[in-house]
């Protein structure tokens, strides 16, 4: 699909449930934090699921203190766009792999909130042309497809004692190179900045390899997308049916 293909609007309707789930603490808040401001608007219950407290990700400050700094900031990050329910896991952060015992986690989350609507991150080998997308994001989104499977299969994991949840309608990939549709984010991308900037930390110890102003960012990503999608201020995703 062409990057300059026009996005379709993704249904809002038939669905009140949602379970984000990613690798790192800022993951959503690159873009998907926007929609997810607006449905917490419109009444739709979100949870966020994390593998790893991102503690390896400050060059600048150690495991065992940044881990927790990150949380944090996950936390009060969520808060800006309505999320409460934060959950994290303790698979390590850079070093998140493809397993069943990954797939178990998540399969875990899915059987208890039993959402309508996954939205996870880029599994893709890169962003776009010329950006190699990171293992963490690869193995966490590609372990996202099959832990849906999973959970809907009553005889995998049977220890948890959780009823199978059949219900996944659709799998929503945030930052995808492959975007099909998109969300109006006009009315939430003030809080988009908020939720990002409360990563305030993280972003700083980035540095220059990170970004100095989320407001700008943010808004020129939002700009960019709406060209695909009636000139309004937006976010994408790629959709799966599942």
């Amino acid at each position: 699909m062409s990057s300059n293909a026009p996005l379709e609007e993704f249904p809002e309707d038939g669905w009140s449930r949602v379970l984000a789930v990613v690798a790192h603490p800022d993951d959503l808040e690159y873009g998907a934090a926007g929609a997810i401001a607006r449905w917490t608007r419109m009444g739709r219950e979100v949870a966020y699921l994390l593998a790893s407290k991102g503690e390896a990700g400050m060059d600048d400050t150690p495991p065992e203190t940044a881990g927790p700094l990150r949380v944090q900031e996950q936390i009060e990050s969520a808060a800006v766009v309505g999320v409460t329910d934060v959950e994290f896991l303790d698979h390590p952060d850079g070093l998140i792999e493809h397993t069943v015992e990954l797939r178990r986690d998540i399969a875990a989350a899915i059987r208890r909130h039993r959402p309508d609507i996954i939205v996870t991150i880029n599994h893709h080998p890169h962003w776009g042309p010329g950006f190699l997308n990171m293992a963490d994001h690869r193995n966490l989104g590609n372990a996202v497809f099959d832990a849906v499977r999973d959970a809907s299969n009553r005889w995998l994991f049977t220890d948890l004692g959780l009823e199978p949840w059949s219900g996944v309608q659709k799998v929503l990939v945030a930052g995808s190179p492959n975007a099909t549709h998109a969300v109006d984010i006009t009315d939430t991308l003030d809080a988009a900045i908020e939720s990002l900037s409360k990563h305030a930390a993280y972003l700083t110890s980035l540095g220059d390899h990170g970004m100095s102003d989320p407001e700008e960012f943010l808004t020129t990503m939002a700009l960019q997308t709406g060209q695909r999608f009636g000139a309004r201020r937006a976010t994408s995703f790629e959709v799966f049916n599942m």
